[in-house]
């Protein structure tokens, strides 16, 4: 067997498990992680001039986002939802953006403003 199909089945049953024995604030933790390593390695697509891979892992970016978004409940979480909703539509058009361009600055954008939700949800579990 392939040494990188070893590594990629055990790093699937890993992050099952990790999936399945997590709570729901660790769940959202474990997306924004998924989100920012799809854009540094967009990025890095980008940079080798691989097209093909860097719009897929853009798109599985903006899917990470767009789960974060969907996840929120506008009714129960007043302005802080209202506005962190505005933010992942803002960091959806700015990946797509980078898709169109090939310019990595949104995804350097993105990248700090997902990286700055994340520390807020990480402080909230402490």
């Amino acid at each position: 067997m392939n040494a990188m199909v070893a590594m990629r089945q055990y790093q699937n049953v890993n992050t099952q498990t990790q999936v399945a024995d997590a709570s729901p604030h660790r769940l959202i933790q474990m997306l924004m992680e998924g989100g920012l390593a799809r854009i540094a390695q967009a990025r890095g697509a980008m940079e080798r001039g691989q097209t093909a891979l860097k719009g897929e892992l853009i798109g599985k970016a903006i899917g990470i986002v767009g789960g974060l978004r969907e996840g929120l409940d506008l009714r129960q979480g007043g302005e802080l939802a209202a506005n962190l909703d505005s933010l992942y539509q803002y960091m959806i058009t700015r990946l797509l953006q980078a898709n169109a361009k090939n310019d990595p600055a949104p995804l350097e954008e993105v990248a700090g403003l997902l990286r700055e939700v994340k520390t807020g949800w990480d402080a909230i579990g402490q």
